[in-house]
């Protein structure tokens, strides 16, 4: 009988430990774990998602809007959840291979299973319709409302605008931290990559309750968790839309570029680099030979002739030639050579002029565009002066401008030519920089800085192309900070002679590029090169007694200066300083519409297919 009641009382105390092991595990997870199984509890029935923010828009210089957003439908996967068995299914809703979707599904899988990656961007309201009859079939499919950049103006601007494209794997591997995901879009050139942070605004999110599909119910708490986006900054830039648009009208079927500058605060007025292209094919999938034609044809649209080519001056350089010889002390303004229309160290052969002027000074050498004596100047000048110069004109280095596509341009020194020239070289050999040819290049920009410093007297001012940021909801403007013009060592009244010379081109050597009232200064230039027609380039300023506006243009492989280049740049001033284009010259209009670049072998036709 003992032995029973032994039996009892440990049986008990076995049923009592037992049930004390489970009220305490019980009172474990109800109320010391209950946060972190409640979590674990939302987050199977909760996804959070995120709302992508507006990007900024962009204005020009008077406020007519160029850039906005429109709503477009993008489609999403969650690995984890989708069945690769309804890939049939959803190619032929979107009426795409199967090859795309399955692609598309292992590169989310690489990125990571558990998140929710883009699939296709760009699907219209009928197809996300018919996939959305299909919900139930489609575990793991969402969508999200995105959008995508619209241009609302004929402006193109392609070169200083940029466009927006799905951001690479490389800058996905670099700004992950900054909220970026696999298919999400990121400005790729121009203003809307160097300004990416700023237009692109804050990410917000949004909880909601999802089936075990990993699709939406309905919102979390009705919304009460979700964090708002916050608008990018709207972009007010220094372009000029109406001047913008003449000048693109102006260089269809040419090659080359445009750059217009304020004289006194270095606001970029116009930049054209052409051909360029419309930056709305980038807001649909692009096609492989498109792209092949944009980025590696001979005509190369998508590179930035304005900012980055690198072609020889012509007798644009002149004016620059004569200011250094004159603070060097090589001449005096007084001083003369003699032009029997050619330089007699090469003879007629080589060191050629295009006519016999005679004696002849700086200031009317600038005015006829005497070779012989800019030869002559470069002989008498030591080939570094001259790479010092050139560079506090701003040439042979980067500007502090505010997109990234831009080329430093090659100005030689006595190290340069040590280098190519191994052999040995002598003081003929860079003569030819005397009249813009030879070991050079130059970049449409660097010119237009350079004739605008020669406008306002000697300053070096800093381009840019954005003028202030201002926040879409409170108007809030905050203005954009650019380093500090420099100073030009020449004294001013070398560039009051060089301004009287380019006054007399437009006087006697050019008068049909005069705006009908508005005196002007300007210097034209025929550059040879290796591509076939000469260069036509052309760098003017105007009024010419309140200079405004400095303009730089470059027409490839179409001949001279005057007849091209020239009338391009007057027409753009006179757009500019009086609002439009006098009837008086629309014989000179239509010609330079009629003009083309020569040809290069591929057709410009390639980027229609």
């Amino acid at each position: 009988m003992e032995e029973y009641r032994t039996r009892t009382r440990l049986f008990v105390f076995l049923i009592c430990a037992i049930l004390g092991v489970l009220t305490l595990r019980l009172f474990k997870l109800q109320i010391i774990d209950t946060l972190a199984y409640s979590g674990e509890s939302r987050n199977n029935a909760v996804r959070e998602r995120r709302v992508l923010p507006a990007r900024g828009s962009i204005f020009d210089r008077n406020g007519t809007l160029l850039v906005d957003n429109e709503p477009a439908y993008s489609l999403l996967v969650t690995p984890l959840y989708f069945n690769l068995e309804t890939i049939p299914l959803l190619s032929e809703l979107l009426a795409v291979p199967d090859s795309v979707i399955s692609q598309g599904i292992q590169k989310a899988r690489n990125w990571n299973s558990y998140r929710t990656s883009l699939l296709v961007r760009g699907i219209s309201f009928d197809v996300l319709s018919r996939i959305l009859e299909n919900y139930h079939r489609l575990p793991g499919i969402s969508y999200e409302v995105d959008q995508k950049r619209t241009y609302r103006t004929r402006l193109r601007a392609s070169h200083v605008l940029g466009y927006v494209r799905q951001i690479s794997d490389t800058d996905l591997n670099a700004r992950r931290d900054e909220g970026y995901q696999l298919g999400d879009l990121i400005g790729q050139s121009g203003l809307e990559r160097s300004y990416e942070r700023t237009v692109r605004g804050k990410l917000g999110s949004e909880l909601n309750l999802v089936n075990r599909y990993g699709q939406i119910i309905e919102p979390f708490l009705d919304g009460s968790e979700d964090v708002a986006s916050e608008s990018g900054l709207n972009l007010h830039l220094t372009i000029d839309h109406d001047m913008q648009v003449l000048a693109e009208s102006l260089f269809v079927n040419k090659r080359g570029a445009a750059v217009a500058l304020d004289v006194n605060t270095g606001e970029i007025l116009t930049m054209v680099s052409a051909p360029d292209y419309d930056l709305d094919i980038f807001s649909k999938a692009l096609k492989p030979e498109t792209w092949a034609y944009l980025t590696s044809s001979s005509e190369k649209p998508i590179f930035n002739r304005a900012t980055s080519s690198l072609l020889p001056p012509g007798s644009t350089f002149k004016p620059f030639i004569a200011m250094m010889a004159l603070e060097e002390g090589v001449i005096t303004p007084s001083s003369t050579f003699h032009c029997a229309g050619y330089h007699p160290r090469g003879g007629p052969g080589m060191f050629r002029c295009l006519h016999v002027h005679g004696n002849i000074a700086v200031e009317d050498a600038i005015r006829e565009s005497c070779n012989t004596f800019f030869f002559e100047m470069m002989k008498r000048i030591n080939v570094n002066a001259f790479s010092r110069y050139a560079h506090a004109f701003g040439f042979g280095q980067l500007a502090a401008l505010d997109i990234h596509e831009q080329g430093s341009g090659l100005i030689p020194d006595s190290a340069y030519y040590n280098r190519v020239y191994s052999e040995g070289w002598n003081v003929g050999t860079p003569m030819s920089l005397g009249v813009g040819q030879g070991d050079m290049g130059v970049t449409p920009l660097q010119l237009a800085r350079y004739i605008a410093a020669i406008a306002n007297g000697g300053t070096l001012v800093t381009p840019h192309l954005v003028r202030y940021t201002e926040h879409p909801l409170t108007g809030l403007v905050e203005s954009v900070t650019f380093s500090e013009p420099s100073k030009i060592n020449i004294s001013p009244r070398y560039f009051d002679i060089v301004r009287r010379g380019l006054r007399g081109v437009m006087i006697e050597t050019s008068p049909w590029l005069e705006i009908p009232g508005v005196p002007s200064a300007g210097k034209t230039g025929t550059a040879q090169n290796s591509r076939g027609e000469d260069d036509s380039v052309f760098v003017m300023f105007a009024p010419l007694d309140d200079p405004q506006i400095a303009i730089a243009v470059i027409v490839e492989n179409i001949g001279f200066g005057s007849m091209s280049a020239g009338p391009i740049a007057s027409f753009m001033a006179e757009q500019y300083l009086t609002g439009g284009i006098s009837l008086t010259r629309n014989w000179l209009f239509k010609q330079v519409l009629e003009n083309e670049s020569e040809r290069l072998p591929e057709s410009l036709a390639a980027l229609e297919r």
